[in-house]
């Protein structure tokens, strides 16, 4: 078996009394979707914070790429190829989807900008940036703004920016939440395609979207993971279903 591109062992972060992630150990195996599930509040989003940088854990470790990523901050995990798209847009609104893309090209290259003028006839932003675009289907949408996409277009752009910082492994947070059922179908096939271009660690509500993708699932609950295993192992056993799906399954 191949070695996992990113491994968590055994990690720990409380907020006075409360447990946010207990212990919790997982692994994301080359070409691989590991979809996290549970209820709201199981910690699902305080262990993407944690694995990309943005909240230190109390305890355990984190390994991508077989190296320890303690004192590292996100940038530094981001500059190793550990691409996240967020729960909440963190994109710079005022900038056009473009340049916004164009950002994560120049930051992969090394480069900063100078001029705006210079910068945005550079065949060798423009062009890489319009190719994510178009891959992730918002070429048609590549001059508005970002605080002018819907949503679910946010999303995608998001996506996008992280291809082209040339990620290794990809953490998407509900990357489907304010997508319609169209939207969904469409963001579903394009994961599909992209688990072969680096491995992805899933957290999603989205159950049939989970059950479509999902190599592994592992089900989060009350900051601990209660079960890990395939689609069919998930639906089929009887603490997951008691705890978080119930009838969905």
């Amino acid at each position: 078996m191949a070695e996992p591109i990113l491994e968590i062992r055994d990690l720990r972060k409380t907020f006075g009394a409360l447990k946010a992630t207990d212990g919790v150990s997982l692994e994301l195996r080359p070409g691989e979707i590991h979809a996290l599930i549970g209820p709201n509040g199981a910690g699902k989003s305080t262990l993407i914070h944690q694995i990309s940088g943005s909240l230190r854990p109390d305890s355990g470790s984190i390994r991508f790429l077989g190296q320890d990523m303690a004192g590292l901050d996100m940038a530094a995990r981001a500059r190793l190829g550990l691409g996240r798209s967020f729960q909440i847009s963190s994109l710079a609104q005022e900038f056009s989807a473009l340049r916004n893309v164009m950002l994560a090209v120049q930051a992969r290259q090394g480069t900063s900008f100078r001029f705006l003028r210079p910068v945005m006839s550079d065949k060798s932003l423009t062009e890489p940036a319009m190719a994510m675009l178009e891959r992730v289907g918002l070429a048609g949408r590549a001059h508005l703004p970002a605080a002018e996409l819907s949503h679910g277009e946010r999303r995608q752009l998001e996506i996008a920016i992280a291809l082209a910082l040339g990620s290794k492994a990809f953490l998407f947070d509900e990357p489907m939440a304010g997508m319609g059922p169209e939207g969904s179908k469409a963001l579903t096939r394009f994961l599909d395609g992209l688990r072969h271009e680096a491995p992805i660690l899933l957290v999603e509500h989205d159950m049939d979207a989970v059950f479509a993708l999902a190599d592994r699932i592992s089900v989060l609950v009350y900051g601990r993971v209660i079960a890990t295993g395939t689609v069919d192992q998930i639906r089929n056993d009887p603490e997951v279903r008691r705890a978080y799906l119930g009838e969905a399954a």
